[in-house]
């Protein structure tokens, strides 16, 4: 990292105060990251705005195959509104096991898999470390 400059996010994860208009084909999921700060709560909540069915289980393999599944049929985007609000409740690492998740389903994926984390202008420079130091190593 040079110094002054931001680090680098992967390409399939952006981090913004903006609001994003869907490609053309997109699926947009938005995730309200205040319902999702524990990771029960993730689980719980990534059946509803994924439509994924019922009897998915509440685990990081279980979500991983429900990406995968989802995947095969067209692209989606995850835009996660409130975002510093994501896991909150939990370890860090488990938003770090979130992201190598998101990671694995969008480079390994048949269609493209984009996740938009989001928030106030103010909260956007903590959002970026954040994610940045849950990211896996390269």
């Amino acid at each position: 990292m040079t110094e002054g400059h931001p680090p680098e996010l992967p390409p399939w994860l952006a981090v913004t105060a903006t609001e994003r208009t869907p490609g053309p084909g997109a699926r947009d999921a938005v995730l309200p990251a205040a319902i999702a700060r524990t990771r029960a709560d993730l689980f719980a909540a990534l059946v509803d705005v994924l439509d994924l069915p019922g009897y998915v289980g509440r685990n990081w393999d279980a979500l991983a195959d429900s990406l995968r599944d989802l995947l095969d049929a067209g692209p989606l985007t995850l835009l996660v509104d409130d975002a510093t609000q994501l896991l909150a409740d939990e370890p860090p690492g488990h938003l770090g096991l979130l992201l190598t998740l998101l990671g694995d389903a969008a480079a390994d994926a048949p269609h493209p898999l984009r996740v938009v984390l989001r928030d106030a202008p103010d909260r956007v420079p903590v959002l970026r470390r954040r994610a940045v130091a849950a990211l896996p190593r390269r």
